[in-house]
């Protein structure tokens, strides 16, 4: 049984925002950091400033078609476990408001149902916090049954903990489960219910997407396809980069969550060899926790990918910010961020520098350990592709022994298998043999030498 609205009618997670293009206030209440706070340097925030970080919020309520009619900073001293801003503040937004005739209040900020509830009350309108817009944007962008599922989840585990305390000060004939309309005060006991068995239905639904990525995962390592992984922070420039790299034609616009659903293209390295390019959704700061585990189907292609590419915006002012970010994700996966050889960092839009800039991004990439290489590169213009595809192919070589073979031609069985099995590098038939130079995993290397007497090529 699904969630009914006020009309009786059968009633899906929606947007919360729908068509409209109302006026809405976007609020920075940004809590002031002390001098020396230890907690401040682990904290991305700390480094980013508060004007680049309401802009980034204002770009998010763009990115769903709204009208920003105002944005401003509310330094915070102090959470206010009712409203989370100071009794002056919230007064001082209500003229706003009123003004304004804004039809939402957005928060760059995680605020808990109470303070939610009480925000709307003081100031007569819809209030949103930093999680909910991100939902809003990721419900828009879904467009697979896999996304939507994901974004249902999250969206459901979201507003299960806002309906009993946080609206039902909300009238009857606002009901739905968009987060502009809200339960109506008489299904609230219902809904919480009929929520909690839809989760567990699209947790359910989700194990067989896992279930299924898990075969065609198995299905490329048998082929065998090596998977590179794009992640980076959103509007970096992955799809343009993922166009490049695959004469693809995947969405790629200048705006933040462009790309919501994984794409997986065929990915052709200098030498001639396959892999698969994987593009994956942006990661942003504050990544809600329920997005998280709701896209770790998809974001599995990541953890199984054999090389990463932290696709950066280096000519972003708070490109060593959203570095932090995309980090602290990757480790919230479980990946090593510390060196090792599966991450690049790539330096995208190194066409917007000048030449200022340019010159001193050049000496700080030249300054870098070798563990942690980068790669400038516009995926726009097209420079410092090669190098990039060259460093894929050398990076994917480097866990792979290359093998020289020579083969009865009429062996057609052990031909196929090495095709199936391998990357074949070069055939040549001569006298009635096949000279095949080959590259295999480690984990078929000895079986390959001791099937057909295979010869390690000489570094």
């Amino acid at each position: 049984m699904e969630p009914r609205n006020s009309d009786g009618g059968v009633d899906r997670p929606r947007s919360a925002v729908g068509k409209q293009t109302g006026r809405v206030i976007v609020i920075g209440p940004y809590l002031r950091t002390r001098r020396g706070d230890p907690d401040a340097r682990e904290d991305s925030s700390a480094i980013r400033g508060s004007e680049a970080r309401l802009e980034e919020a204002a770009g998010l309520a763009r990115a769903i078609d709204l009208t920003v009619a105002e944005a401003l900073i509310a330094p915070v001293s102090q959470i206010r476990p009712a409203t989370y801003l100071g009794k002056g503040k919230v007064e001082e937004i209500t003229g706003l408001v009123a003004g304004h005739e804004a039809e939402l209040v957005i928060m760059d900020c995680a605020l808990s149902p109470i303070q939610q509830r009480n925000l709307e009350k003081a100031w007569h309108t819809k209030v949103l916090d930093r999680t909910g817009l991100i939902l809003e944007i990721f419900g828009r962008r879904a467009k697979t049954k896999e996304g939507t599922l994901q974004v249902e989840l999250a969206h459901l585990n979201y507003q299960r903990s806002r309906l009993v305390r946080s609206w039902t000060h909300l009238e009857r004939q606002r009901g739905g489960f968009g987060f502009m309309g809200g339960p109506g005060e008489t299904q609230i006991e219902a809904d919480r219910r009929l929520i909690g068995d839809r989760i567990t239905r699209l947790e359910q639904e989700l194990k067989k997407v896992q279930a299924t990525r898990r075969l065609h995962r198995a299905g490329r390592q048998r082929v065998p396809y090596r998977v590179v992984a794009l992640v980076g922070y959103t509007n970096a420039g992955k799809s343009t980069l993922f166009n490049r790299l695959t004469r693809a034609e995947v969405q790629a616009a200048d705006m933040l969550f462009a790309t919501l659903d994984p794409t997986l293209r065929a990915l052709t390295l200098p030498h001639g060899g396959k892999a698969m390019l994987s593009d994956t959704v942006g990661f942003i700061s504050n990544l809600p926790t329920q997005l998280v585990a709701a896209f770790r189907a998809t974001l599995e292609e990541v953890l199984e990918a054999d090389v990463i590419l932290h696709v950066r915006d280096i000519s972003h002012e708070d490109s060593e910010a959203q570095e932090q970010d995309v980090e602290a994700v990757l480790r919230q996966l479980g990946i090593n961020t510390d060196g090792g050889q599966r991450i690049l960092e790539v330096w995208n839009k190194i066409d917007r520098l000048s030449p200022e800039e340019r010159e001193n991004v050049v000496n700080i990439a030249a300054r870098r350990s070798p563990e942690r290489p980068c790669f400038l590169v516009s995926a726009e213009t097209g420079e410092g592709i090669d190098g990039l595809l060259a460093a894929i192919e050398e990076r994917l070589a480097a866990t792979r022994t290359t093998l020289h073979l020579s083969i009865d031609a009429a062996d057609g069985a052990g031909v196929s298998w090495l095709h199936r099995n391998s990357e074949v590098l070069g055939k040549n038939l001569q006298d009635g043999r096949y000279e095949m130079t080959v590259r295999v995993d480690e984990t078929k290397r000895d079986l390959v030498i001791n099937r057909f007497d295979a010869v390690p090529h000489a570094p």
